[in-house]
């Protein structure tokens, strides 16, 4: 396992401020939100466990700094499994940063999703709130039927640019 070391931990806090910036601030409740993107991106980049810390540490700083409603765990839970599904399955395709095949990281971030936003989140919603299970799903699925091809191009193209800079070792980072 990758030691956390200053480099990585300057970027997973720069990771968690933008996940709060697209996720509270950036965002149309319900319609667009990229708060997930910084999460995924830290998983996919880095591993599981620095996905899974920008997730969570991501999701409780930005209810302290704007507080949607009451505080749930189980959204937290949620937020870092949003990093460490993409990051533990990377893994498990073996995928070596920064050249790899595009299907490898739309696999991950599709089944990190799926069980997120397209399971995890309805449920929750609906046995917290009792919103409709099979509508907040299918709104979830439609959603994502966006966004996983678009964070998949997003992050092979940033890794591939900063690999090219040669400002980050992104090889030595997983």
């Amino acid at each position: 396992m990758q030691k956390l070391n200053p480099r990585i931990i300057t970027i997973s806090s720069f990771l968690i401020a933008l996940n709060i910036v697209l996720s509270r601030f950036i965002t149309i409740p319900g319609v667009i939100n990229f708060g997930g993107f910084p999460i995924i991106f830290g998983g996919v980049v880095f591993g599981p466990v620095v996905g899974g810390i920008v997730g969570a540490i991501g999701d409780i700083v930005s209810f302290i700094v704007k507080p949607t409603g009451t505080f749930m765990p189980h959204f937290v839970l949620t937020s870092a499994l949003t990093g460490i599904i993409p990051g533990v399955m990377m893994k498990v395709l073996k995928t070596n940063l920064p050249k790899f095949p595009l299907w490898k990281i739309f696999i991950a971030i599709f089944i990190g999703q799926v069980i997120t936003s397209v399971l995890m989140v309805p449920y929750f919603r609906n046995i917290l709130f009792a919103h409709p299970l099979l509508v907040t799903m299918s709104k979830a699925a439609m959603k994502q039927a966006i966004n996983i091809p678009a964070y998949s191009i997003i992050i092979k193209t940033l890794v591939e640019a900063i690999a090219r800079t040669g400002l980050l070792k992104i090889e030595c980072s997983r």
